[in-house]
Parts: C-alpha cells; structure tokens; sequence
C-alpha cells in the first residue's frame, strides 16, 4: 500500500488515525459498558470484574503480542508489494493465534479456583468470578481474532473498517449486556453471567465479518495449507510475536500483583480500581488511535528504506502523546468525583477512585510516549528492545515502587509509584528509540517465513 510510504507523514498518520477514533473509543466501551451495567448489581459483583481483570489481560495481551508479529510481517511484505507472502503471514498467523486462545482457555477453565483465591478473591466475591470467567473463556478465541484482524486491515490502509469492525461488536455488547443481565424482552435475568455472555456473542459476529472482509483483501486463504508452509510462516511470526508476547504479558503480571495488593485494602478497593483502569483505558481512545496506527506504519516504511519518514513519525507521535496527556490531567483532576459518582455510591469506592484518577493522570503523557516507544521499536524490527522496556517498566519499577507505595502511604502510596513510574519509563523510551534511529539500518525482505539478518537487539 504505497499511500503508507509516498504520502505526507503527518498526513498519512491522522488519516489512519482518524477513522480509528470511532473503533478505539468502542473497544474501551466494551471494558466500561461491561463495568457499568454490573455496578448496578452491586460493591460485589462489580469487585469481582476487577478481579477478572488481570486474567482478560493475559490474553489481550498474548492476541496484541502474537498481532504485532502477524501485522508487522504482513506490513513488511506490503511495503516491497509483495501480497502472496502477506497472505501467507495473516492466514497461517491467525490459525496459530486462534489455537493458542483455545489451549489458554481450556487451561483458563480448569484453574478458575486457585488463580482467583490466589489473587485475594473471597467467599463473596470466587462465586461471581467462577461464574463470569467460564462463559467468558468459552469466546476466548473469538475475542483474540477480531483484534489481529484489525491490525491487518490497517497494514491494508483500510482503518475505516478495522474501526467498524470494533465498533460492530461494542454496539452489541451495548444492546446485549442489559437484555442478559436484568432479563429484558422476556430474557431470563442471568446478572454478571449475562455480561459474559453479551460479550461472547458481539465477539462472535465480529469474527465472522472480518473473515469476509480478509477474503475481499484475498488475505485469508481457505485452501491449500500446507504444514511446512504453515511452519515457516509460524516461525517468522514468533521471532516477533515471542518477544511481542513477553512484553505485553508483563501488563497483566504488573495488573495481577497490583490487585493483590489492592484486595488487602478490601473489596471497595478492588472494585475502584478495576473501574479507574476502565475509565484510564477509555481517557486513550485518541491516542490510542494513533497508536494502532504506528507499527504498520514504521514497518511499511521499515521495509520500503525510508527512515526519514521514521524519524518524522517518531517527532510527530511524540508531541501529540505528551500533549494530549497534559490536557487530560487536568479533565481529570477536575472531574475526578463526578466520575466516581457516575459508577458507584459507595462513599469509599468513590473516594479511592478519585485518589486514582487525580494522582496518576499526571504521567499519562510518558505513559503514552511509552507505549509509542515500544510500537516504534516493533515496526523497525527491534522487538527484543520493546520487550526490555517493558521489562524495565514493570520488573524494575512499578512492582517495586507499588510495593513500596503501599508500605509508606497505603491506597494512595501505590498510585504515587505508578506515576513515578510513568514518568521515568516514558523518558527512557523515548531516548531509546532516538538512539535506535541513530543505529538504524534497513532490514532485509522476509524470506520462507522468517527475516533473516534482522537485527533485533
């Protein structure tokens, strides 16, 4: 797709972005819409969908590693016009992230009780999870498609539909989630497990529109695999996606450790927390948006040798990131109890839910310039280095500073770790990635599946 490798890089970007705000703000819908309707069943179950939390994570995170493999790959290949290997990569690519779902799922099911306890869930709260987390593992692999699938569309240039895509299956889940939960339209009221279920199926159908969309691109093939083929393509994709997997794994360890501590502050805690995240996660939806955009981008531009655009890109995203973080820490700290408000009345979920929004929104704009430091690093081959930063980001400073937080200052002394680390990690990335540009050299073409020569230090 040469309009990712000719047109204006700043233009180029936003273009892409653009159609993606309506599919970013759907995808962190989801996460909201889900808190919001069982807050109105309760301080309980709406602990237990923070406990949920970090296990959902996982494997996000495992689908956005093994994706960032398949869309860096399936770029590379575009950006020296060769659609047979892009094919190649995207089809044998989402057979091996649906599999891998499956085998995460099943393990996932059969280990419901020791995790959640494990994480500090009661007797109050380990029904509720139990009977959320196994409808919500049964989608598991129809969760994790969709969200690869998108990543190839916007190699494909075509960011309006991997918007649709998110936003087909949000706008479900909207329209589900109270029919299930309260028992609307004659529906037997299933409460927290109806939540499960309403995400499940607005999963499902957006997995069989993307397949139809993927054939259209003719970049699903239907026929003729072949083992060796499919081999070769899984191997290239893993030089990426391992690396990829490591580093995004370490979001929900970091989110595990985080809830362990937070349930020693009771339930209220728990619960505030799951829904600072939510709120957190939909404060990004525009940068977030710029985000999705940038591997495919760098990779394309990657394969087609030109670095300055990289270097353009990289200035670009950096201002945007730390601009839009400043002005909503400020929203933020304004609006800090109406928020709470708005998911709970209980007066201490609400209180620590605005300690979490006023104190940690001040390092959004690192933490995003974070995040685009470890896309950038992606798309020029360099996964090894993204997962070191992420490494870096939760090993060595945000469990041992949450750690400490909690020890000196309670609830609120773990949201002071958090933003420090924010702040100190968002630097390091971006000097990082400046001294990676400085190193930079072109990578070769991927050749049978795997990109020989590729430096990925």
């Amino acid at each position: 797709m040469s309009v990712l490798v000719q047109n204006s890089v700043k233009r180029t970007l936003f273009a892409m972005a653009f159609p993606m705000l309506a599919g970013t703000f759907a995808m962190n819908a989801y996460n909201l819409t889900d808190a919001w309707f069982v807050a109105q069943l309760g301080t309980f179950p709406l602990a237990a969908i923070g406990f949920t939390f970090p296990v959902i994570m996982l494997l996000s995170c495992v689908s956005i590693g093994l994706g960032s493999g398949i869309t860096t790959l399936t770029s590379h290949a575009l950006g020296r016009k060769d659609h047979e290997a892009a094919a190649h990569f995207a089809t044998y690519g989402m057979a091996f992230a649906c599999a891998v779902s499956a085998v995460i799922a099943v393990a996932g099911s059969l280990s419901i009780e020791p995790i959640f306890t494990r994480l500090g869930a009661d007797a109050h709260t380990l029904p509720l999870v139990d009977a959320y987390m196994r409808i919500w593992y049964i989608g598991a692999p129809t969760m994790c498609l969709p969200m690869i699938g998108s990543g190839i569309l916007i190699s494909l240039g075509d960011s309006k539909n991997a918007s649709r895509l998110m936003m087909l299956g949000t706008l479900l889940n909207l329209v589900l989630n109270p029919i299930l939960i309260f028992g609307w339209l004659g529906v037997p009221a299933l409460g927290i497990r109806g939540s499960a279920l309403a995400t499940v199926l607005a999963q499902a159908v957006s997995m069989i529109w993307l397949f139809r969309l993927l054939l259209k691109y003719r970049l699903l093939k239907m026929g003729g695999w072949h083992f060796r083929d499919a081999l070769k393509a899984v191997q290239g994709i893993l030089r990426f996606g391992i690396p990829g997997v490591l580093s995004m794994v370490l979001m929900p360890i970091s989110a595990t450790v985080i809830t362990r501590i937070m349930s020693g502050f009771g339930n209220e805690a728990v619960a505030a927390c799951g829904v600072a995240g939510r709120i957190e996660m939909f404060a990004f939806i525009i940068p977030m948006a710029l985000g999705m955009s940038m591997t495919p981008f760098i990779s394309q531009n990657y394969g087609a040798g030109r670095l300055d655009r990289i270097r353009e890109a990289v200035g670009v995203s950096y201002r945007f990131a730390l601009l839009y973080g400043g002005g909503v820490a400020v929203l933020f700290f304004l609006c800090a109890h109406p928020l709470g408000a708005l998911f709970s009345s209980d007066p201490r979920v609400v209180a620590i839910l605005v300690a979490y929004i006023r104190i940690i929104a001040f390092g959004y704009g690192l933490m995003e310039a974070h995040r685009y430091s470890g896309m950038i690093l992606t798309g020029m081959h360099r996964p090894l280095s993204a997962t070191a930063l992420n490494a870096i980001r939760v090993i060595v400073l945000l469990i041992p500073l949450s750690c400490l937080g909690a020890y000196l200052g309670g609830v609120r002394g773990v949201f002071w770790g958090r933003l420090a680390t924010d702040l100190l990690v968002g630097g390091l990335g971006m000097v990082w990635v400046h001294r990676m540009l400085k190193l930079a050299v072109v990578a070769p073409p991927v050749v049978g599946g795997s990109p020989h020569g590729c430096s990925q230090t």
